[in-house]
């Protein structure tokens, strides 16, 4: 789930006006009528760790659609208003945990009833490392994943969690002062996040009926028939005749990977047998097995082949 508005979102964000730049650290950023009325304020609290304040009332409920692409370990706190990205409800009392890794192609709804008022937060995976160690523990390895589907988590905001973020919101502190409060109550607000998030893919071992794994295998057809234009899980689950948590769940027990994962998977492995033809060039193969950014398609190639798509081209045709 992408947090809005964001810079992912270049329906917003190329209308928006820059009101004001405090110092070299901190945007506001305002909408023009075609989106709203309202702001987005920014402020840089480190390299990799940026916190962000949105108010805005929408001028009309808005549909966006974003590519796959890689995203950062990012939390929402919805305070008004109301977003949904696929399956996923943001609406005010609620906050979204998304973890490290790829984000797949989703549909956002931004609902214009009440004002928008959200704190996002979004973290470099290599920061977090840097400050605090091993990522591989059990509270927080949900939250670091690399050429996967990333961890998305959804809840109720607690006591303890509403009073850091009117901290934030109240912070009486100017300059690099600021800076270190506001720090402070973002890395307070991760924690208690993981805390109320960790270790959530235990879960008590299931067996798959003989029917659920055809279903299951179906559904993997389906996929690799449509790999540059995916259904949705749900819509996935509904052809197939299962609810979602058993499609998840009975992905992982016969692919060894979610969903999304054996997609991302098999479109890579399409786009190398294309571009071993030759008869297509990069940007032409991106596009066939359904990466609409070039430059993450390169990224994801390379995870997975030790090269680049280009480099893998230029080595098929010199042999």
């Amino acid at each position: 789930m992408t947090c809005l508005p964001s810079q992912d979102d270049p329906t917003l964000f190329d209308q928006a006006v820059q009101l004001d730049r405090t110092d070299d650290r901190e945007t506001i950023e305002r909408f023009s009528a075609d989106v709203g009325q309202g702001y987005s304020r920014s402020i840089e609290l480190r390299d990799g760790l940026e916190l962000e304040i949105s108010h805005y009332q929408p001028c009309s409920n808005r549909i966006i659609k974003l590519p796959e692409r890689s995203h950062p370990l990012e939390y929402l706190f919805a305070l008004s208003g109301s977003q949904q990205s696929n399956d996923h409800i943001i609406c005010s009392g609620k906050y979204s945990l998304c973890g490290s890794g790829i984000a797949p192609s989703e549909t956002l709804e931004i609902s214009d009833v009440e004002p928008i008022l959200t704190l996002n937060v979004h973290i470099d995976p290599a920061l977090f490392q840097q400050f605090w160690g091993a990522i591989d523990t059990p509270q927080v390895k949900h939250l670091f994943r690399s050429n996967q589907e990333y961890y998305v988590g959804c809840g109720q905001t607690t006591i303890a969690m509403q009073t850091a973020i009117q901290q934030i919101l109240q912070c009486p502190y100017q300059s690099v002062t600021k800076r270190i409060y506001l720090e402070s109550k973002v890395w307070e607000l991760l924690a208690l996040l993981i805390e109320q998030t960790a270790e959530p893919e235990k879960s008590i071992d299931f067996a798959l009926k003989p029917d659920d794994i055809d279903r299951i295998h179906h559904a993997s057809e389906i996929l690799l028939k449509q790999l540059n234009n995916p259904p949705s899980l749900l819509e996935l689950a509904r052809q197939v005749g299962l609810n979602d948590c058993t499609l998840k769940r009975g992905f992982r027990q016969v692919f060894g990977t979610t969903a999304f994962g054996f997609l991302h998977d098999r479109r890579l492995e399409q786009a190398r047998q294309l571009l071993a033809e030759r008869r297509l060039n990069v940007s032409e193969v991106a596009r066939q097995v359904g990466f609409a950014n070039r430059s993450y398609f390169a990224t994801a190639f390379k995870k997975k082949f030790g090269m680049n798509p280009k480099e893998y081209l230029d080595r098929k045709n010199s042999a």
